[in-house]
């Protein structure tokens, strides 16, 4: 069935060392009191997170809807794919059907929407290309490798030599100002998951994030300046902490530990759009514990996005913050699709919802007037908006 759902508090089904010195490679190998050292860089990260806080919310999520609504017309939503290239939804618009997207990778920056939309992840910097698959060195990563890449203190657009499966040892910390992008090779990245923590402005885009399991920690580098100890990583697909301005786009993500993506301890302008999730049980999570009131400053837009095969719930769950949840697929879930508690503000707008046949596995949902809201595009269309979900095949030379 087709619904758009206006609701502000959703009440869901119930859900209970030193290091070696360096040698050919230079780091200004430090290890500090962790503690202070995550503080300071959680202090200051909170001033960038309040800087990227939108004051009046429904404004920006306006802006959304009439973009999409804009930019795609019944028509082109109704026709037939024919090739080579079929641009459903006002962020792929952007980009997707240019041939020279290989040699003008950047554009990418431009097409973020939602409350993510001010992300530009690596676009002020130059290319770093991944040639080594392997994750052998936590302190001291090996050049080409997408650990060295993630630390480096300035903006990297970072891209694929080849198609490559990443297992990671450890959690990867990505530092700010980074974009990972994996169109023209087909990356799976495994094994640990990908930390966003006290950063800023980092895009992950076109990769497959699989197979995530916890890891009891140890030392590891978080950037060109530090490395310290780290403590057990929970085996999160994407963890986001502390953070602003983060699109995670065209990603298929599948069986991690925990979460698929996290979002918490005050995280904001954020977008997830055009991924496609299957194979999990706790999916979307944004706000953690019902004692960190500092996610209320959290808005979150998940757009376009395919809910698949194998899901059971939190698709997402919220706590706290604003959250924009709109022109989604949700074809399969076992428990429920969207919930909440403490009082989030969730504007559910144009997602399908096709429940399953147990009707224990229905969402629950409070229901309010339009008030002043732009609709969005009608659930109907959402087949053809989120068509090319997840992870693309993209081919250097041609439309993606």
């Amino acid at each position: 069935m087709s619904s758009t759902i206006l609701f502000f508090c959703i009440v869901a089904t119930a859900v209970t060392a030193a290091a070696p010195p360096p040698t050919t490679t230079s780091f200004n190998v430090t290890a500090s009191d962790d503690d202070t050292y995550w503080s300071e860089r959680a202090a200051e990260a909170s001033e960038t997170n309040r800087a990227a806080y939108v004051s009046v919310p429904i404004t920006a999520m306006n802006r959304f809807n009439a973009e999409t609504l804009r930019t795609t017309s019944r028509r082109s939503l109704r026709g037939r794919y024919r090739g080579p290239c079929m641009a459903t939804n006002p962020i792929d618009r952007c980009w997707r059907c240019r041939s020279d997207w290989s040699t003008d990778r950047q554009r990418l920056a431009q097409c973020a929407r939602g409350f993510g939309h001010g992300t530009t992840g690596g676009a002020a910097g130059k290319d770093y290309v991944v040639t080594d698959a392997s994750d052998d060195e936590m302190v001291i990563p090996k050049k080409g490798t997408l650990r060295y890449g993630v630390i480096q203190g300035r903006p990297l657009w970072i891209v694929f030599a080849r198609d490559m499966i990443v297992r990671l040892t450890q959690e990867l910390i990505v530092s700010a100002n980074k974009t990972i992008d994996g169109r023209g090779a087909n990356v799976h990245i495994v094994g640990a998951q990908i930390t966003l923590q006290s950063v800023s402005n980092v895009i992950v885009h076109g990769v497959h994030i699989h197979h995530s399991a916890p890891h009891s920690g140890g030392m590891i580098r978080d950037s060109k300046k530090h490395y310290g100890f780290r403590t057990r990583s929970d085996g999160d697909g994407i963890s986001v902490l502390s953070s602003s301005n983060i699109w995670i786009d065209h990603v298929s993500m599948y069986n991690c530990s925990d979460g698929l993506i996290d979002v918490v301890s005050g995280s904001t302008a954020i977008t997830v759009s055009n991924s496609h999730f299957t194979k999990h049980d706790h999916v979307l999570l944004f706000g953690a514990s019902n004692d960190n009131p500092q996610d209320a400053s959290m808005q979150v837009t998940v757009a376009f996005n395919h809910f698949g095969k194998g899901l059971v719930q939190r698709m997402p769950r919220c706590r706290y913050g604003f959250f924009h949840v709109v022109n989604n697929d949700y074809t399969h879930w076992q428990m429920y699709a969207i919930g909440g508690n403490k009082n989030p503000t969730i504007i559910s707008q144009g997602n399908r919802f096709i429940a399953p046949d147990d009707p224990n596995a229905k969402e629950n949902e409070r229901k309010y007037d339009q008030l002043d809201f732009i609709p969005a595009r009608h659930g109907s269309y959402v087949g053809q908006l989120t068509k090319f979900a997840g992870a693309l095949k993209c081919r250097v030379g041609q439309p993606c």
